[in-house]
């Protein structure tokens, strides 16, 4: 299996450096009291759809050979991933097919249509969806791009950390959100290699611990019935993500819902961003850990 390594992170910034927003790292002098650490925040809800995902997506497209992008991209997925799919085959004049559970938040289905892909709804079950894009495959001959099991989106997911240790000082601890991976894979390898001394640590929410378990049992343990409020972080591990974390990453923790809530709603109140549930479980972490973060830069 091949891995992406740094070179592969600084060719996709390169590469999409001129399709996305380099995102601003801010802080909270208020948060930094709260939990007792130097918190840097690196704000991908300010990235183009709204996540780190388009980052990934346009890498993925925009490394298509002209023969294969002539074909069309197409995914499945419930929100992020498919609006940055979506954006980023119109940005190369490419169609895009998104197969979407027929449950995904409409706010979602209405973006990902917005940006003009053609959007197929199945039963809100991973069998359904795979079977369902097969059957697309099959029809129109389109490219999988995979949301997070996938070469070039994770050197693309990995162009966030690669700007944020632009923008900060040098950092103890990285702490990243993990779903499927793509950004905790891509970040861990910026990390390690510009910052080899920098812990990085994932971060799940106890209903979704698949990756925890996975990490501590050396091998992917998939998710069953996961039950979060954090709905970006339900799928299960990817294998070339699984790879990547466990000879990278540090350590994986957990942070219950209910804390999870706190932190999100922290960040309403003392930052004035916008950001979900997912997105606010590092700081939920750091929140029920504040001895082992202590004093830290993270």
């Amino acid at each position: 299996m091949k891995i992406p390594k740094s070179a592969d992170i600084e060719e996709a910034a390169k590469r999409i450096s001129s399709k996305i927003h380099k995102t601003p790292v801010l802080t909270s002098q208020s948060l930094n009291e709260i939990t007792g650490c130097n918190l840097f925040f690196k704000c991908e809800n300010f990235q183009k759809v709204g996540a780190f995902k388009f980052r990934g997506a346009t890498n993925a497209v925009m490394s298509l050979d002209d023969q294969s992008a002539r074909r069309g991209v197409a995914t499945h997925s419930s929100g992020n991933h498919a609006q940055a799919l979506a954006l980023a085959a119109v940005m190369r004049g490419i169609p895009a097919t998104i197969v979407m559970p027929e449950n995904a938040p409409k706010v979602k289905i209405e973006a990902v249509q917005g940006y003009g892909a053609d959007v197929i709804f199945c039963k809100a079950t991973l069998e359904a969806r795979e079977s369902t894009l097969q059957e697309v495959l099959d029809t129109k001959g389109s490219v999988f791009i995979h949301p997070y099991n996938n070469f070039n989106v994770i050197a693309g997911q990995g162009t966030a950390a690669l700007e944020l240790t632009y923008q900060t000082q040098d950092l103890d601890f990285v702490l990243a959100p993990v779903g499927g991976g793509g950004l905790l894979s891509g970040t861990a390898i910026t990390v390690k290699h510009i910052l080899p001394k920098s812990k990085v640590i994932a971060c799940e929410p106890v209903g979704a611990d698949d990756a925890y378990k996975s990490f501590h049992a050396g091998e992917i343990i998939p998710s069953v019935n996961p039950n979060t409020v954090c709905d970006g972080l339900l799928t299960s591990l990817g294998e070339m993500n699984f790879e990547i974390i466990k000879s990278l990453v540090d350590d994986v923790l957990t942070a219950d819902d209910e804390k999870i809530i706190y932190a999100m709603k922290l960040i309403w109140q003392r930052m004035k961003i916008v950001i979900e549930p997912s997105s606010a479980v590092p700081l939920a972490v750091i929140l029920q850990n504040k001895e082992m973060f202590k004093g830290k830069n993270i």
